[in-house]
């Protein structure tokens, strides 16, 4: 499996890094190593001084597809969850400063954290999808399906263009407003709606 993420979908994240709005969707991966399962702790590593939480929406591929039109792309995935794209910020800013790539920044060990999933079948409107994360029990971050620039049909057609979508790969589908750094004793949840889906505890 694969991890494919979009990166600047929504507005209001774009505004507070100071990025530009993107025309198309801005692509990063992240190798399966990056993934943390079933709750597992996040232990904050030595080479970053500042790290970033960023709650995502996580789409599962369901079947194999290549060059998907728009229009067929929603038979494409059936399961949606809640992933962290913990983002090394002082990494990433030095690597942007130079013009180089900043895949290190965010596809090192740990840096995916993923919750279970929920079948997209037990949403009325997929397009109007809440959800949120809290840290030590605050609201940090809530995002609405509403708000990105590029929807999923969108992103799963775009993306196939690139890459040959397989079951069981995941797309990371872009943060809301609120990112920040994590601390060490900090406990993580995030939420699709008013359902705790994920937690992570920052060790």
């Amino acid at each position: 499996m694969k991890i494919l993420a979009i990166g600047r979908n929504y507005a209001e994240h774009i505004k507070e890094l100071n990025n530009e709005r993107p025309s198309e969707p801005v692509i990063f991966t992240k190798p399966d190593t990056a993934l943390l399962k079933n709750g597992e702790d996040f232990y904050y590593p030595d080479y970053s001084k500042d790290i970033h939480h960023e709650i995502e929406l996580v789409l599962r591929i369901c079947k194999v597809g290549k060059n998907i039109e728009e229009k067929f792309a929603h038979k494409y995935y059936d399961q949606i969850g809640l992933g962290i794209d913990f983002t090394a910020r002082d990494l990433q800013s030095k690597a942007k400063e130079k013009g180089l790539p900043w895949a290190i920044a965010k596809g090192f060990d740990g840096s995916a954290p993923i919750s279970n999933f929920l079948p997209l079948s037990g949403f009325k409107d997929i397009n109007n999808i809440n959800f949120s994360l809290k840290v030590n029990n605050e609201v940090r971050q809530q995002g609405n399906t509403s708000l990105m620039l590029f929807g999923f049909d969108y992103m799963v057609s775009y993306l196939s263009k690139f890459f040959t979508l397989k079951t069981g790969d995941l797309i990371f589908t872009g943060t809301p407003s609120g990112v920040g750094p994590i601390e060490i004793g900090q406990k993580l949840e995030g939420f699709i709606e008013d359902e705790k889906l994920l937690e992570v505890n920052i060790k």
